[in-house]
């Protein structure tokens, strides 16, 4: 190399270098521009409106009631004190409503499915379509909160959780329809395609607040953020075990903070995700984009996930002081495959804690080995002070496709202390690693044994 090209390259190494750094001024302007809600003084008791929280009666009538003043008085406060109160159907929002569940209550939904009828507009693994109302369902509002100290127990366990081995009709007909660009009015679901119902939904929804309740028991997903913006989630508890019981999937959704989170899954704990296949390709208008994540306590499947449906593209994430308080398979999970298309890029993970898992950090463009012809863009993905205890399995991952690199990647100050393979990185290109450690740390070379 002559001492021309070796200026070049090294001044191109240092403005990567540089720009790999974790951009704490973006991720806090991030943050700045979510709005805090303004709730009307308006406050309302279900118990006031014949609410009984002997966990027998259904309270169904009075939840809606109390919506309905909330909607005449251009919002309010519903207040739910102490209590279990038993719902026979969904809570649907209207705006400038805070549904405010107080220490000691608990709503303990009915599992039903006939009571989560008439359908309404909702998602199904990135595919748009008309299904079971979600338990909590929210759509077109602006200025909503769920607050309080209490619980939301979605009796996922028991009639809902034998849908699983049932969902495969509906799911294989729902994918054929975003394929086939049916149109919306078409995509009828509920009875008899036994696809599950999302705890708490916003749908098209704006200035949202999920503050201090703790979610169990989940149907499906808990905690999804569709086609929505200027979000807050924080100081939320999990105890959500079934099948898919993702904790926070937002989707083609942005400026979101989710922070100070007790996480204890079934499944991911954040995923974020941006639709699926064709459908999903047809709205690269608007990806899931500004996510701030930040003090959270990972346990479930995988810590933080992107994808695998993410066909609209995903950018400018920030992740930063989270650790883990137990068992995860993946710390941070990226997934896409050739099916998908879209972007995963401008991703920063910082100051992590991992204890076990069987792959520290992965990043796959060939997710289940699946599809072809739309391979998606990976780049500008930046690791910082990681430290894991132990990886079963890998310590990194990166899978690239020879005609679709993942680029540039930077991985600084990494510790896994013991793996049982340390790193597989193929089909990438300008892989940066700056004290990477797998493994036993190398001391200084041992000097020749005298014979």
């Amino acid at each position: 190399m002559n001492i021309k090209n070796f200026i070049f390259f090294f001044i191109s190494v240092t403005a990567f270098a540089q720009q790999t750094q974790f951009p704490t001024a973006k991720a806090d302007s991030i943050v700045k521009n979510i709005q805090l809600l303004v709730i009307p003084a308006y406050q309302i008791d279900v118990v006031k409106l014949g609410a009984k929280g002997d966990s027998i009666t259904n309270n169904k009538k009075a939840f809606d009631k109390a919506m309905a003043l909330c909607k005449k008085n251009n919002g309010g406060t519903i207040i739910v004190p102490k209590g279990i109160y038993k719902i026979n159907g969904p809570i649907h929002f209207v705006s400038n409503v805070n549904l405010k569940i107080e220490k000691g209550a608990k709503i303990k939904f009915s599992d039903n499915p006939r009571d989560y009828l008439p359908m309404v507009l909702t998602s199904w693994e990135g595919t748009m379509l008309y299904n079971y109302s979600p338990l909590i369902y929210a759509n077109n509002c602006n200025n909503i909160a769920i607050s309080g100290e209490g619980t939301i127990d979605g009796e996922g366990g028991k009639i809902w959780k034998t849908f699983k081995a049932k969902e495969g009709e509906g799911k294989n007909r729902s994918r054929e329809m975003n394929h086939n660009n049916t149109p919306l009015n078409e995509r009828k679901f509920g009875e008899g395609y036994f696809l599950r119902p999302q705890m708490i939904q916003f749908l098209n929804c704006k200035n949202i607040l999920v503050e201090n309740i703790r979610i169990e028991n989940s149907p499906f997903w808990c905690l999804h953020l569709l086609k929505s913006e200027s979000i807050t989630v924080r100081g939320i508890s999990y105890k959500s075990l079934n099948h898919n019981n993702d904790g926070i999937d937002p989707e083609y959704a942005k400026d979101i903070l989710i922070e100070n989170v007790t996480f204890d899954n079934g499944d991911d704990n954040v995923a974020i995700k941006a639709g699926r296949d064709h459908e999903g390709r047809a709205n690269t208008a608007t990806p899931s984009q500004n996510i701030v994540i930040r003090n959270c306590n990972f346990k479930g499947l995988h810590g933080v996930v992107i994808g695998s449906e993410m066909s609209a593209g995903v950018q400018n994430v920030f992740v930063e002081n989270c650790k883990t308080v137990g068992y995860l398979k993946r710390g941070i999970y990226l997934k896409t495959n050739a099916d998908r298309g879209g972007y995963i890029k401008n991703i920063f993970v910082r100051n992590i804690q991992l204890d076990q898992v069987e792959d520290c950090l992965y990043i796959t463009a060939n997710y289940h080995g699946e599809g072809k012809g739309y391979q998606s863009d990976i780049s500008n993905i930046h690791f910082s002070n990681i430290t894991c205890n132990k990886a079963s399995e890998s310590g990194i991952v990166i899978q690239g496709f020879p005609d679709k690199k993942i680029k540039n990647i930077t991985l600084n100050n990494i510790e896994i202390k013991q793996a049982k393979n340390a790193l597989s990185n193929e089909n990438a290109e300008n892989v940066l690693m700056t004290d990477v450690f797998i493994g036993q740390r190398a001391s200084v070379p041992t000097a020749v044994s005298k014979h």
